[in-house]
């Protein structure tokens, strides 16, 4: 062999050694390098079930030192062509095959809190900022006869089936799975001993759902609802109407007339209205639950106070509290007690 073509085969060694030491520097480069651009210590991509590799590149860009490098790696892992909906992690000082592996397979989930949500279209919207489906979907779903004749619901009583907590789901939940998820809360709520005591009351779980919401709409104090409960039950066992002034308000707010109002005072107007759930008027539960009532009230009502107060009358000297009456004449005293006060801050209606 002679010099030439030593020379030769020398020459293309080389540059195959620089070929390849320029390749394991590109692919070190994209792989391993850091390509981070934000200073906390972690950002979230939130990727919907119908995103694209663009719509997920679109939220990248902003996070990314280099997104033309994300791009090579993420077509060679075939990333491009399996996206995966979710909420993922990017910790601060990532490559990008560590941002590929997590926007990939570590779906994170997220805590969905709710209550006090006084209607389903409330609890829909509710839902709706915390996991991806929509509250439009989600109050359909929440409203689907099939389901609800199926569970023994109806429109007037699917509210109780939400029992306020806070909840473990995929941010990429849709609607019929949350729904789903919450009718397994319910159930799990309701075990035997919460189910006994409903029994021993001869209440049904929708009544006792529907007496502990206005239970929770009376007050808010829980060391107080089990006597406010108690006095409910007391007129519900010797046939008298509850009389329960949130009742009134729930029925008026159905009008056409007091929408956008506000009423903080309960008048004789509101008495005459009719609707099932003026309970001036009729005698037993409404129809339905009236807001979306605390636990503590739910307990409230299972663990009442057995006690002979038949009245209440909200506290002026303690807002937010009552004084209780076994006598009208007393009840009445403190009704006017409290009226007075009203009508000293110029709460007319």
């Amino acid at each position: 062999m002679n010099s030439r073509i030593k020379k030769i085969i020398v020459a293309i060694a080389l540059l195959g050694l620089v070929a390849s030491a320029c390749f394991a520097y590109f692919v070190y480069n994209t792989m391993f390098n850091v390509n981070t651009a934000f200073n906390n210590d972690y950002a979230y991509v939130y990727i919907s079930s119908t995103d694209t590799y663009k719509d997920v590149r679109a939220q990248l860009e902003p996070l990314l030192l280099d997104i033309d490098k994300f791009d090579v790696l993420a077509k060679q892992k075939k990333y491009t062509s399996h996206i995966r909906p979710g909420k993922y992690a990017i910790a601060k000082g990532m490559n990008n095959n560590a941002i590929i592996n997590s926007i990939r397979s570590k779906n994170i989930p997220v805590k969905v809190s709710f209550n006090n949500q006084e209607t389903l279209e409330k609890l829909a919207g509710r839902i709706s900022k915390q996991i991806e489906a929509d509250s439009v979907s989600l109050l359909k779903t929440m409203k689907d006869s099939a389901f609800l004749n199926k569970n023994n619901f109806s429109v007037a009583t699917a509210l109780g089936m939400y029992i306020p907590n806070s909840y473990e789901f995929f941010w990429n939940t849709d609607a019929v799975k949350f729904r789903n998820r919450m009718l397994t809360e319910y159930n799990r709520f309701w075990n035997s001993t919460r189910t006994q005591k409903a029994k021993a009351l001869n209440l049904t779980k929708d009544q006792v759902l529907t007496l502990a919401s206005i239970v929770h709409e009376e007050s808010k104090q829980s060391k107080e609802q089990p006597r406010i409960a108690g006095v409910y039950l007391n007129r519900l066992r010797i046939g008298m109407p509850l009389q329960a002034d949130p009742t009134l308000k729930f029925a008026a707010y159905k009008l056409p007339k007091y929408k956008n109002t506000i009423i903080k005072r309960v008048l004789n107007v509101h008495k005459a209205i009719n609707s099932p759930y003026n309970t001036y008027k009729n005698i037993g539960l409404p129809p339905g639950l009236i807001a979306m009532p605390d636990v503590s009230a739910i307990h409230a009502v299972l663990n009442y106070e057995k006690h002979k107060y038949i009245y209440f009358a909200a506290d002026a000297k303690r807002i937010g509290f009552h004084k209780f009456a076994k006598t009208l004449t007393q009840h009445n005293i403190n009704a006017r007690s409290y009226h007075n006060y009203l009508s000293s801050q110029g709460i007319n209606k």
